[in-house]
């Protein structure tokens, strides 16, 4: 800004530096937790005034008040919701693109970060198993993913021949078929397009089948369906669908298979669960995010389609200031989602990958996955808790035996007062629960047993 001299823009550099480098040192860093409207005014106060206050006393309101109001999502023992735990290199880098000033919506503009955010898209490709041709683009999160994922089936359900010779021209298909246990963000999506969502019955292990999505389908008319939707990780519990024969279901009645892997996808890189994902790989869009258990930071999730055109048709934005990006075939970012200004928020993942290399991803999931099996094998070895299902994943529920939903409650709370950790109650057919979801490989055992303790 004009009047803000070199020596204070140096200054404050240094110091904005110094604090990101004295927060990625921190093992453990610090768990914090939340302040009420009344404490964070008598601290912080108004920060937004007509002359500023200088950027040296707002970096230093944001260290002492501010930062201490946030619960660290990458803390070893924040164990609820779905953690967000980058690497140091991924969080570094998240400096650099922010400082780079990069628009990552076209590649005229932006064509070396998209060239690398596309690596890291095949990647994951890759893992799922789609063909060279499919490609997509970084969103801000899962619930973007799913949206964009279902505005290209729905457009591609209106426009393809073999839907109009069923239904008729201008049939609009506007159903989704999901189960209950489908990630909120469907039931959104389906908000914002004015489609319904109908449920399907899981079965006995909680997953979606082709049996029972077939069931569906008939009893509604599979025409009126343009999407279905299977979940590969669901975030209470960790399942996965039987990706396989709903895969086989949606190639009988042509509906696009679209899987939501934004919690569990991630798992794709691990062997040792490799084969919960059998039928993966006939889907026609999938997302998941790697801020969540791909140790990349908020926000970003990865958003690919078997045939990108498809998606293309449904969502490139036609303007005449936009032509000169339009009328070429350059793969611009923003033709495959909702939105069209972005950051290239998929950078500090390809970074990570670049200097890690994918076989430490893949010890990394695996490290997580030993630690779940370790907490499943600890409940059952104590009598006051037990396992509500064995994990799929790396999420694993259970129940404190005779606790009401105050106990749990005080207890979680209790937890973090005591900065001790961060595990909230959670509930499954009426009943409160709580569960671990492991997704840094900085949580131990250790971490475990010391939690597990304070239950006795």
């Amino acid at each position: 800004m004009h009047g803000y001299s070199d020596q204070n823009l140096e200054a404050l550099g240094d110091a904005i530096l110094a604090y990101s480098a004295d927060r990625l040192k921190l093992d453990p860093v610090p768990l914090d937790g939340p302040m009420t409207l009344a404490e964070l005014d008598a601290k912080a106060g108004q920060t937004i005034t007509t002359g500023g206050i200088g950027g040296l006393a707002a970096l230093k309101l944001f260290e002492e008040d501010l930062a201490l109001a946030c619960i660290s999502t990458d803390h070893p023992r924040y164990l609820s919701f779905i953690p967000c735990a980058p690497t140091e290199a991924a969080a570094m880098f998240d400096l650099v693109v922010g400082a780079s000033s990069i628009y990552g919506g076209s590649w005229l503009e932006g064509g070396g970060a998209v060239y690398a955010e596309n690596q890291a898209l095949r990647w994951i490709a890759d893992l799922v198993g789609l063909p060279p041709e499919a490609g997509g683009v970084f969103v801000p999160g899962g619930t973007i993913g799913n949206l964009s994922a279902l505005v290209a089936a729905r457009h591609t359900a209106r426009m393809t021949a073999a839907r109009e010779a069923r239904t008729g021209p201008g049939a609009r298909p506007w159903r989704v078929a999901a189960t209950h246990g489908a990630h909120s963000s469907i039931q959104s999506a389906c908000d914002v397009m004015d489609a319904e969502l109908v449920g399907v019955e899981v079965d006995d292990l909680g997953r979606l089948t082709g049996a029972a999505l077939r069931e569906v389908l008939v009893a509604n008319g599979p025409e009126t369906f343009f999407a279905v939707v299977a979940t590969s990780g669901t975030t209470n519990f960790g399942i996965v669908d039987d990706l396989a024969s709903v895969a086989e279901v949606c190639r009988e009645f042509g509906i696009w298979f679209h899987v939501d892997g934004a919690y569990g996808g991630a798992g794709l890189a691990a062997p040792s669960v490799r084969h919960l994902y059998a039928g993966v790989e006939h889907c026609d869009s999938f997302i998941v995010d790697p801020h969540k258990w791909l140790f990349a930071p908020f926000d970003c999730c990865a958003l690919l389609y078997r045939q990108p055109a498809l998606a293309r048709a449904a969502h490139t934005q036609h303007a005449s200031y936009l032509d000169v990006l339009t009328d070429k075939p350059d793969w611009n970012p923003t033709d495959y989602s909702v939105g069209l200004t972005r950051r290239a928020r998929g950078l500090p993942f390809w970074f990570s990958l670049a200097t890690h290399g994918t076989d430490a991803y893949r010890d990394a999931i695996e490290r997580t996955l030993e630690v779940t099996r370790f907490a499943a094998e600890e409940i059952g070895r104590r009598d006051y808790v037990e396992v509500v299902r064995e994990p799929d994943l790396s999420v694993v529920v259970f129940r404190r035996i005779g606790w009401t939903a105050a106990q749990y409650q005080e207890w979680s709370d209790r937890l973090l007062a005591d900065q001790f950790a961060f595990v909230v109650p959670t509930s499954h057919e009426g009943e409160t629960l709580t569960r671990f979801a492991i997704v840094n490989p900085r949580t131990s055992e250790d971490d475990i047993s010391a939690i597990l303790d304070t239950m006795a």
